[in-house]
């Protein structure tokens, strides 16, 4: 049974910082690209940061500078350091896997930035 456990999210004031973790279990196959979206209130679901098997990472714009995603592949694991944290930075961010044949989502940790 495949099991994507997030952890790290929480309340914290602007200007402040929050680590969130991704550990990935029961995934037979090659773990190719993991990331982390985020959806806000009314908003759509969408991209925050990834990173590809070689260790690439893409960023939304809006977090350029601010965010760092990295993995453990040994743990089958992806992690975002998020600094400068911004009241827009709000929502749940969903950790997601995409592995040969399939893609795997998180159940999503809530991120609560007040001004």
């Amino acid at each position: 049974q495949v099991q994507l456990v997030e952890s790290g999210g929480g309340l914290v004031q602007a200007g402040g910082s929050l680590r969130l973790s991704c550990t990935a279990s029961g995934i037979g196959f090659r773990i190719n690209v993991m990331g982390w979206y985020r959806q806000a209130p009314g908003k759509q679901r969408e991209l925050v940061a990834r990173i590809f098997s070689g260790g690439t990472p893409n960023y939304a714009d809006s977090v350029k500078g601010r965010f760092t995603i990295s993995r453990d592949n040994a743990k089958n694991a992806v992690y975002l350091q998020m600094n400068s944290l911004k009241p827009e930075d709000t929502g749940i961010y969903y950790c997601n896997i995409v592995a040969t044949f399939r893609e795997y989502w998180g159940q999503g940790t809530q991120v609560t930035v007040s001004s």
